[in-house]
């Protein structure tokens, strides 16, 4: 038996994703190795996500690499794996979900959240998470926030800012969340925000069967409606979308939305049917979505791109 080569990349995060992996492959006595990749979402720290404008800009570099056979699976953050997978690379399992919820990391106090007529600075490079801010406090001024985890945090506490938004996860998964930090329970995830995936070539049924064990079924549903949801409006790392299903009492609750960049415009849906009846929920739900009016803030987004 092969010993597994477990591509990721560099950073502290997706290095403590990857040893999670080759951790639970173990309790199953598999073998496996870490081989760290530089993606260009790594390289490229100063342009804005939602500017580069790309899919799969964390994830590309690790596709090529399981392609040309240099690594034989690939761990990822879900929310970065675009929704159609490149050709050749299936998923194979998707581990249960930590916290989906973004936070807001904040410098002296939050006052400012109190007062609507405040002018805070707020730090993020998601195009989502600016949006929803915007839309939830149209007088703040949004900064460009890029790099790791640790770089990040060492911004902030460097910058005149007033906060900084991340993702509870990826703070709380290598014990990084500040003491100054608050759940934004009002704000919408990405889609698959807090879950990890693994992923394999489609013709590596052998590696495909060992990595199904560690699958978790009732967050690949969620994820896997979220990302409908995502994929229905043609959202990629440059549109605003977000979606979160969950699941309760058999039943499953979804809630989506999209919103202007600029957070003047916002469209959103919730939906709740039986855990039996779910296969096209998240589709269905952008379909409504659009026939509401989301699909001008779509073509607005495409008209800016042009």
């Amino acid at each position: 038996m092969g010993i597994i080569k477990i591509g990721t990349r560099e950073s502290q995060l997706a290095v403590w994703q990857a040893t999670l992996v080759q951790t639970l492959l173990s309790k199953h006595h598999i073998q496996s190795e870490l081989k760290h990749i530089k993606s260009d979402g790594d390289i490229d720290l100063v342009t804005p996500l939602y500017a580069i404008g790309i899919q799969g800009v964390f994830t590309k570099t690790l596709d090529a690499a399981l392609l040309s056979k240099t690594i034989d699976i690939a761990v990822h953050s879900m929310k970065d794996v675009p929704t159609q997978l490149a050709k050749g690379i299936v998923q194979a399992a998707v581990l249960p979900r930590a916290s989906y919820k973004d936070i807001l990391v904040f410098k002296n106090n939050t006052d400012f959240l109190s007062d609507a007529q405040s002018n805070a600075i707020i730090a993020t490079s998601s195009i989502r998470r600016k949006a929803q801010w915007l839309h939830h406090y149209p007088n703040h001024t949004i900064e460009n926030l890029r790099g790791n985890v640790n770089t990040r945090l060492k911004k902030v506490a460097e910058s005149n800012w007033d906060g900084a938004i991340f993702a509870a996860a990826g703070l709380e998964r290598i014990a990084l969340r500040p003491a100054q930090s608050m759940h934004l329970d009002w704000m919408l995830p990405a889609p698959a925000q807090g879950a990890i995936v693994i992923v394999c070539r489609e013709d590596d049924t052998e590696t495909f069967k060992k990595l199904n064990q560690l699958n978790d079924p009732n967050t690949e549903l969620c994820t896997k409606l979220e990302r409908d949801f995502l994929q229905t409006l043609m959202g990629g790392c440059s549109t605003p979308v977000s979606a979160l299903a969950t699941i309760e009492n058999n039943e499953v609750y979804f809630k989506g939305n999209i919103t202007s960049p600029d957070g003047k415009q916002q469209f959103k849906i919730e939906k709740k049917t039986t855990l039996s009846d779910t296969v096209n929920l998240g589709r269905l739900a952008a379909e409504e979505l659009l026939t509401t009016g989301a699909k001008t803030i779509i073509e607005s987004i495409h008209h800016a791109k042009k």
